[in-house]
């Protein structure tokens, strides 16, 4: 008897390689692949057409495709957010928020629209049922996963995701992608927040939140030692830039939103032993009452290290075995075991 037919998955579609080769994967697979392209910005804040490149790789793969607006939404819980954050003195991840709101919130619920039973996108992270619960587990490309930034992502939201990359590594996406002769096989790869032109955080956040104020450098004892050009040009653990003439470098430590100052110390001064994290999301292992030993990650591009963690109500106090440096509140503390599962994850809060 013929097998019955896979469901309906609709892709995130950006027309870069990565999502190209997973609509090409669950082709072969045997799934009835839509794709579909979030538009997030207006035409003037972006270069280039990503829903024209999309089109371009969905008629060569001969899938339909469609472009969402989004960019209400998006504008509204994740640019605008974004802007508060670091007037309060803190460094948000875009990306993770965006998942959980955008991505695999707004657009998720345009899936059922399609008659599409999954979302499926090009990160390179795999999903896995473990212990009667979705659970994130790091890519096989280790360099290239992204775990991390989908630590946000509820049970149901897991539940219709599809990750079709996280088994292959980056060269071997490539290889499949010039094998199918897709479009983007050798398309560069974009870092920057997307909203973002060419990096320029300074000039995005003083035209969001107007013209930065000059105020004090301080040392971590209170001293001052110059002047700042405006808060939202510096971030915790930044030694670049400050303009202190010192024979031991200095780096950012803290930033002081009430004084309008930058406090800066040494090297030894940026050095962290403990953290507290709240709004935690629990992804690989249910809610926790008891202290546990992990592997914590800081950042995106942070190894993560051994740890303790003592859950405290919908927070939890991180303890390093040994003290990492820039520890930065508005990102996230992403909590893992020793076989690359992402247990929970939380935001930075001190």
């Amino acid at each position: 008897m013929p097998r019955p037919p896979k469901p309906r998955v609709l892709v995130a579609l950006s027309g870069g390689v990565d999502s190209s080769v997973a609509a090409a994967l669950l082709l072969e697979q045997g799934y009835d692949v839509v794709a579909a392209t979030m538009r997030v910005l207006s035409a003037a804040q972006v270069e280039g057409s990503p829903s024209e490149e999309a089109r371009r790789v969905s008629e060569h793969l001969g899938i339909p495709h469609e472009t969402l607006d989004l960019s209400a939404p998006f504008e509204r819980d994740i640019v605008t957010h974004f802007a508060q954050e670091y007037a309060a003195g803190r460094t948000p991840n875009p990306c993770i928020r965006c998942n959980r709101l955008i991505k695999f919130g707004a657009f998720l619920k345009k899936a059922t629209q399609f008659g599409a039973a999954y979302l499926a996108t090009g990160h390179y992270v795999r999903v896995e049922h473990r212990h009667g619960r979705h659970a994130l587990r790091r890519g096989v490309d280790r360099p290239k996963d992204q775990s991390y930034v989908l630590a946000a992502l509820t049970q149901e939201q897991l539940a219709n995701a599809l990750f079709p990359l996280g088994g292959f590594t980056k060269a071997q996406v490539r290889a499949r992608a010039r094998a199918l002769a897709l479009p983007a096989a050798d398309a560069e790869e974009s870092q920057e927040a997307c909203f973002i032109p060419e990096g320029r955080y300074g000039d995005f956040l003083a035209e969001r939140l107007g013209p930065p104020e000059p105020g004090p450098i301080l040392s971590t004892r209170g001293d001052l030692l110059g002047q700042h050009k405006g808060l939202i040009h510096y971030t915790i653990g930044q030694r670049r830039g400050l303009g202190i003439s010192d024979p031991r470098p200095y780096y950012v430590t803290a930033l002081d939103p009430a004084r309008n100052a930058i406090i800066v110390g040494h090297d030894e001064e940026t050095l962290c032993g403990a953290l507290t994290a709240g709004h935690v999301n629990w992804v690989g292992m249910p809610p926790q009452a008891d202290p546990f030993e992990c592997r914590v990650q800081i950042r995106y591009l942070h190894q993560a290290v051994p740890a303790t963690v003592t859950p405290v109500g919908n927070r939890i106090k991180v303890h390093f075995h040994e003290p990492q440096r820039a520890v930065a509140p508005g990102q996230w503390a992403v909590l893992y075991d020793d076989d690359g599962y992402l247990l929970a994850g939380g935001i930075i809060e001190t």
